[in-house]
């Protein structure tokens, strides 16, 4: 009797029992999840580094950015499009997961080309559908047009959304390797790669150790063809040309790794298990 009466009483007796075990609940799941733990101290880290770099960009070429209205704003358009592609991409495929409804496609004629085509065709409307309105404000607001980029913004927009669509299959394929607790990553993986793609600032005001890093995304190459066709008028084919030739490699291995998790997770039997 003693022990059913302190079973009974006991829930109400102890709420910095309830409140430490909820406390250790989401404790345990930030030491088995290395994505919870890495997003704690991302965002801090990325914008301090990105203004960091601005700020020493500012400080000896302030003249620079009042020669090239718009530079910042073309910028902040342009990376909009990598991020929305990437996440348009990432999201859509990560409904189907929280909705247990990936076993139940893949019960049925499609086939993972036919996802694949299928995610990018959605990421690519999405995007659309985002940029309209940014890209309408940037002209009544502040007089800025992105289309005086000319025909050049058709390679920009292209090899900036074929990055996105590869770091977000990325993105997938960790999602079907870790589980959902790396949902995290559709957000803030892209932006690990802000401050070496150059958005606000030339890539030669970065150390020269991290110059290679920025050399090999074809989003830097993209940003330093903008700059170049903003501020002098010119347009950059070889940096159109190394950013289309990077994409390649980016996007055969984004689907590469993609595959390899998702037949993974089927011969594992998982795709029925993953969801919210």
């Amino acid at each position: 009797m003693i022990g059913n009466g302190a079973l009974r009483t006991s829930p109400w007796r102890g709420p910095s029992q309830r409140i430490g075990a909820l406390v250790l609940r989401h404790t345990y799941l930030l030491r088995r999840s290395w994505p919870r733990l890495l997003e704690l101290t991302y965002w801090p880290t990325v914008q301090m580094i990105i203004w960091g770099l601005v700020t020493m960009f500012l400080v000896t070429n302030s003249a620079w950015f009042a020669q090239a209205a718009g530079v910042l704003l073309a910028g902040v358009i342009l990376w909009d499009v990598m991020f929305r592609g990437q996440i348009g991409l990432s999201l859509v495929f990560m409904e189907e997961m929280w909705a247990r409804n990936l076993g139940h496609l893949f019960a049925s004629p499609l086939r993972p080309w036919e996802l694949i085509c299928a995610l990018m065709l959605i990421s690519l409307i999405r995007t659309l559908i985002g940029m309209t309105g940014a890209v309408g404000l940037a002209f009544v607001l502040y007089a800025f047009s992105i289309f005086d980029l000319g025909f050049a913004l058709i390679g920009f927009f292209v090899n900036l959304i074929v990055m996105g669509w590869a770091v977000g299959f990325f993105v997938c394929g960790l999602v079907l390797r870790f589980g959902l607790g790396a949902e995290s990553l559709a957000w803030f993986l892209i932006f690990a790669l802000a401050p070496f793609s150059c958005v606000y600032y030339p890539l030669s005001i970065l150390p020269d150790w991290l110059e290679p890093v920025a050399a090999i995304l074809p989003s830097a190459h993209v940003f330093e063809g903008m700059r170049a066709l903003l501020v002098d008028g010119t347009f950059s084919g070889d940096h159109m040309m190394r950013a289309t030739t990077l994409n390649i490699g980016w996007m055969a291995a984004g689907i590469a790794t993609f595959l390899a998790f998702f037949r993974s997770a089927r011969v594992r039997g998982l795709l029925h298990q993953i969801g919210e």
